[in-house]
C-alpha cells in the first residue's frame, strides 16, 4: 500500500528533511529515510548545526574537536570544518538520489554565515569558499533574500554555484528573488556555462507568516479578524506558487530553459505547526502542486508519512481564495507588509544568535582541550 510520502512524492513534491547531524549519516538514519520516508534531500542553517555540534550525548565531533584544538582552530575555523564535512557526507550519501532524478534533487544545502546577512561581497565571497570546499555538484549554498542578498545571488549564479534563496516572506521580494537567479543565469550564459549545471530553490517561509498575522488578528479581536486566523500562511504560499508559474512561463525565462536553465523551484519551509490546535501536516498536505520541494522538521515527516492525507494538488484551485484572504487582512487593518518586514529582520537575527551561540560553545569545547 502506497504510503502517504510515496503520494506526496508522485504528486510532484520533492521531500526535504530539515536537519542533519553526524550522527545521522553514519548511524545510517539519513539512507533509511531515503528508503522509507521518499526523502530527496536536506536543509541545514545555523540552529540545526548548533543542536548537533553542542547535543552533549553526541561524541560523534570530538575526536574532530580534539584535533582542531591542537592545530590551534579558531571557533569559525572548527565550525566551518565540521559542517562541511557534514554537509560533504551528506551529499554523497545523497548522490544516487541526485543521479536518479537528473540532477533535481539529492541536494543538500549549507548556509553563509548570518553576520553576512547585510554583506554581499562578503556573502559573495564565502559562498565561493563554501562551493569549492565542500566540492560536490549536488551542494546548495544558501544565500537570505535580503537587500544585501539580492546581488549576492545574481553573482553566485553566474558563477556556476547553485543557490537555495531562504527566508523569503513577500511576494514582492520573492519577485525581486526570481529576477536575481534570471540575471545571474543570462550572465552564466553569456560567460559560456552549461546552464544546465545550476540549480536553484527559493525558499518561502509558510508557518512563521501565521504566527505573526494570528498574533495581529489576535489583537484585533473581532469576528472578522478570527476568522481569518491561520490562513496567511499558505495563502501567502499560494500566490507564490501562482507567480513563479507567470515568471517562468514568460519569454525571458523560457529562452533561457531552451538554453538548458532550470527553473527555481519554490521551497516551502518552516512547515511545522506552531499552534497545537492546527493540524500537524497542515503546511504539507495544503500546499502540494507539481515541482515544489517542502522541508520538514522530523516530527513533520514523521506526521506526514503515519497519517497524512494528499488528495493531489491542493495550491493551483486556491489562488482566488488566498487573494481573498489578503483583502480581508487589509479590511481588518493587517499591515501585511509590515508582518513581512518584521518576520525577515526576526529571521535573519534569529539565525544570527543561534550561530553565535555556536561559535560560543565550540570556543568552549575546543579550550577545554587546549
Amino acid at each position: 500500500m502506497s504510503t502517504p510520502t510515496a503520494q506526496l512524492a508522485a504528486a510532484g513534491v520533492s521531500i526535504w528533511l530539515d536537519d542533519l547531524s553526524r550522527t545521522r549519516i553514519s548511524s545510517g538514519n539519513l539512507a533509511e529515510l531515503i528508503s522509507s520516508r521518499n526523502v530527496v534531500g536536506v536543509t541545514t542553517n545555523p540552529t540545526i548545526f548548533a543542536n548537533a555540534i553542542t547535543d552533549k550525548e553526541d561524541t560523534s565531533y570530538d575526536a574532530q574537536v580534539t584535533e582542531l584544538a591542537a592545530s590551534g582552530a579558531t571557533a569559525e575555523d572548527a565550525v566551518f570544518a565540521a559542517t562541511t564535512q557534514d554537509v560533504r557526507a551528506a551529499l554523497d550519501v545523497f548522490r544516487p538520489v541526485w543521479e536518479q532524478s537528473n540532477h533535481v534533487d539529492g541536494r543538500v544545502s549549507i548556509e553563509v554565515s548570518p553576520d553576512l546577512a547585510h554583506d554581499t561581497d562578503g556573502t559573495v565571497a564565502q559562498a565561493k569558499q563554501l562551493w569549492a570546499e565542500i566540492d560536490r555538484p549536488n551542494l546548495l549554498v544558501k544565500i537570505p533574500a535580503t537587500k544585501a542578498g539580492l546581488p549576492a545571488i545574481t553573482e553566485a549564479i553566474a558563477n556556476g554555484i547553485s543557490v537555495n534563496v531562504t527566508l523569503i516572506f513577500s511576494l514582492e521580494r520573492y519577485a525581486e528573488v526570481i529576477e536575481a537567479y534570471l540575471t545571474g543565469l543570462e550572465r552564466a550564459k553569456a560567460a559560456g556555462t552549461d546552464l544546465s549545471t545550476i540549480h536553484s530553490v527559493a525558499s518561502f517561509f509558510v508557518s512563521r507568516v501565521d504566527t505573526e498575522t494570528d498574533k495581529r488578528l489576535t489583537a484585533i479581536g473581532s469576528d472578522a479578524a478570527l476568522a481569518l486566523k491561520s490562513k496567511a500562511g499558505l495563502a501567502n504560499a499560494r500566490l507564490a506558487y501562482e507567480l513563479f508559474e507567470q515568471k517562468f512561463a514568460e519569454q525571458r525565462a523560457q529562452d533561457l530553459i531552451a538554453a538548458g536553465a532550470n527553473a527555481q523551484r519554490p521551497l516551502w519551509a518552516s512547515t511545522g505547526v506552531k499552534d497545537a490546535a492546527l493540524p500537524d501536516t497542515l503546511y504539507v498536505t495544503e500546499l502540494v502542486a507539481q515541482g515544489v520541494v517542502n522541508t520538514m522538521p522530523e516530527k513533520t515527516l514523521e506526521a506526514t508519512f503515519d497519517h497524512g492525507v494528499v488528495t493531489g494538488d491542493t495550491i493551483t484551485g486556491g489562488y482566488e481564495e488566498a487573494r481573498e484572504v489578503f483583502a480581508g487582512l487589509q479590511e481588518v487593518g493587517v499591515d501585511f507588509d509590515d508582518v513581512t518586514r518584521v518576520l525577515e529582520e526576526e529571521g535573519v537575527a534569529k539565525f544570527i544568535d543561534s550561530w553565535h551561540d555556536l561559535l560560543g560553545q565550540v570556543s568552549e569545547a575546543l579550550e577545554a582541550q587546549r
